[in-house]
């Protein structure tokens, strides 16, 4: 018998703690609030976006991770391990190549979650500002408090019980979708439905739509998490799948109904949206009709808040993912050694450190700086927007990357037929939006995937260059709470 050690004690998680995973790393209320300006454009440096049209967009990005969805599920079947898409990529074209996939999948995370951070902090600093006009404490001193949070999640390691995250998550969508269904129904938005399903809602048309799927994708970035439980889960070649599928279909019809929403509340007009950017599209709706909302201030002062308190749950869950995705591919000889350096703790100690240096580095570029400047836009959303279409476009790149090596991995399916729909869908939409990605952006959003491009040739050359260590991804040496990647 083998003397590997394996997750999960005698409490084995359900199908409800597996979903709850998905869905409460996505992070589905954050990302609704924050992210569909990026999907409009209002807040791209090059005006690029799906316009009013961007519900479109969230239904075409939706559609192709269903398909990713399945290949995920399949694989997860096959291989029930502590790994990530870094594993099945490496199943399906190789372990040098998976290699590759690796860099771009982890940076792509660790830079998101930098992103995340900064953008926390300045929420925070203009939510209290605009409520209580209160700034006693700076951008910096905001940013500071999420480092020293994050910071000691990661040294010490904490296990959240996902039927808590499962409870938050519950609230927090329940809140924002019944709100954002209250809003379609006064603003008259079933009334121009088409116009928001329509590529003529982009100025750019279908470039426009396809460049919004970029970020679409980004909406579900997460969804595979469940995957990594498949050591600590009941039946996990039947509830792991079931887990990632579900997840995927409830973060459709929310992002969906989120995204329509907004553009419906502001009557389909890009100018009144870019004017609500400042203080948050969402935020404005839930506010008092004196100043555009369908609410009033007790509503928008809770919805900010379970914003806030999402972000920072994604925050914790992005920061531990790439941690520990980066001790693995040290472990494996892909990074150097000190990366697999583990604290008296069990923690991964280099990859701790890796992340704590990106975020001090993105917190004094949120500060003043114009590498990332977009013009009439706090610096915290620009270095936001820029760090996040790098972590877009690399989800984008490495979910093709999947489905690409899925032909290879999944090809003795029994089910030809489904297999090949996901192949296509996948790689159609992912490909499509790898394409809105680079099609006519210029600086400085152009450098974020062109970035994503340059580690994965240096991954490619480090893949087949570097000998290999371990074949797999290995967490023995870490305690049973902190192993699996996304288990937070």
């Amino acid at each position: 018998m083998s003397s590997k050690q394996v997750l999960g004690g005698k409490r084995k998680l359900t199908l409800l703690d597996a979903v709850a995973q998905s869905v409460g790393f996505m992070g589905p209320v954050f990302s609704v609030a924050f992210l569909v300006p990026l999907i409009v454009g209002i807040t791209s440096a090059t005006g690029n976006g799906a316009g009013t049209g961007a519900a479109l967009s969230v239904v075409l990005a939706g559609i192709g991770i269903i398909g990713v969805g399945w290949i995920v599920a399949e694989y997860t079947r096959r291989i029930q391990a502590a790994g990530s898409l870094y594993t099945y990529v490496s199943d399906g074209l190789g372990n040098k190549v998976g290699a590759a996939a690796g860099y771009v999948y982890y940076t792509g995370i660790m830079l998101l979650s930098a992103g995340i951070l900064v953008m926390i902090g300045g929420t925070i600093h203009d939510g209290i500002a605009g409520e209580f006009a209160w700034t006693g404490i700076p951008y910096l001193g905001w940013d500071l408090i999420l480092l020293a949070i994050v910071g000691t999640v990661l040294y010490l390691g904490v296990a959240v019980s996902t039927r808590v995250q499962l409870v938050l998550a519950l609230v927090s969508i329940i809140v924002v979708f019944l709100f954002s269904l209250y809003v379609i129904v006064k603003s008259g938005g079933l009334h121009h439905i088409g116009s928001g399903f329509s590529s003529s809602g982009s100025p750019k048309h279908w470039s426009g739509i396809l460049f919004g799927v970029l970020y679409g994708v980004l909406l579900f970035t997460g969804f595979e998490s469940s995957a990594n439980l498949g050591e600590e889960t009941q039946a996990p070649e039947r509830n792991i799948p079931r887990a990632v599928l579900t997840s995927v279909v409830i973060a459709v019809v929310f992002y969906v109904i989120g995204v329509f929403a907004q553009v419906s509340g502001f009557h389909f007009n890009l100018e009144a949206i870019g004017k609500a950017n400042a203080a948050g599209p969402l935020f404005v709706l839930a506010g008092p009709s004196s100043m555009g909302g369908f609410a009033g201030v007790g509503l928008r002062r809770l919805v900010e808040l379970v914003v806030v308190f999402d972000m920072i749950a994604v925050l914790i869950g992005t920061a531990v993912a790439a941690s520990r995705g980066f001790f693995s591919m040290a472990r494996d000889g892909r990074l150097p050694k000190q990366l697999a350096a583990v604290s008296r703790r069990g923690t991964p100690l280099g990859g701790t450190n890796l992340m704590l240096v990106a975020f001090v580095v993105t917190i004094f570029l949120a500060l003043k700086t114009s590498v990332f400047a977009i013009p009439q836009l706090p610096e915290y959303i620009s270095v936001f927007s820029w760090m996040s279409t790098y972590g877009g476009f690399a989800l984008a790149l490495i979910y093709f990357a999947l489905a690409l090596g899925a032909i290879r991995g999944l090809k003795n399916h029994a089910s030809q037929g489904r297999l090949w729909t996901a192949i296509i869908v996948s790689l159609l939409v992912t490909g499509g939006a790898i394409f809105g990605g680079l099609y006519k952006v210029v600086e400085p959003t152009l450098s974020a995937p062109l970035s994503v491009l340059a580690v994965m040739v240096l991954g490619l050359i480090a893949g087949f260059t570097l000998p290999s260590v371990h074949g797999e991804d290995d967490f023995s040496s870490l305690r049973a709470s902190d192993r699996g990647p996304q288990k937070i």
